[in-house]
């Protein structure tokens, strides 16, 4: 995707979330069909629970079904009880895509990625959202808590969603990634 587009997507984004009063809530095929994205599973340690739970609502308003796997609190728990939570509900099939959000989103990212069929990618910016997910097919995204506003989690969220694996050369390096999980 040219720098261009990403830029006039993350525009629309921002426009469209300011110039409502209120969110309507969106049709069936609002929803990401081109990649079947319905179901989200989203979890968090305390540092990330605020932000989940924003998430989460944000989620539902564009009309993803958010599973929460916890934390339901700011009291102090370990960050991969819960990133196990959302990669094992990724990588079951109960959730198409999952959400992990901790302190900085690394820790989340290393053991999201212990489990098997993961690929948790750690982002930042759009640029960093789009590539994970049309070179790498990343099917959990992690994210730093306290490093965004609510808007840049929106943005980078709803794109994250939106954007679709590219294939073509990429399927090779992907198929790589995986062959490295099985041992080979």
């Amino acid at each position: 995707m040219a720098e261009q587009d990403s830029g006039n997507i993350v525009r629309n984004v921002v426009t469209s979330m300011h110039t409502a009063d209120v969110t309507p809530q969106p049709e069936e095929e609002d929803v990401n069909l081109r990649d079947n994205v319905r179901r989200v599973a989203i979890g968090a340690d305390h540092g990330g629970y605020e932000v989940k739970e924003k998430i989460k609502s944000f989620l539902q308003t564009l009309g993803y079904h958010a599973t929460d796997v916890g934390t339901d609190s700011k009291e102090s728990v370990d960050y991969p009880d819960f990133a196990e939570k959302v990669a094992r509900k990724v990588a079951s099939g109960d959730c198409d895509r999952g959400i992990m959000i901790d302190g900085a989103g690394i820790g989340s990212s290393m053991a999201c990625n212990k489990v098997k069929g993961i690929r948790a990618a750690l982002c930042y910016n759009v640029k960093t959202v789009v590539n994970s997910r049309e070179h790498n097919n990343a099917n959990v995204l992690t994210l730093g808590g306290p490093l965004h506003s609510d808007e840049e989690f929106y943005e980078m969220i709803k794109i994250w969603l939106e954007t679709r694996f590219a294939g073509g050369r990429h399927w090779r390096r992907v198929n790589k990634i995986m062959a490295l999980e099985r041992g080979r």
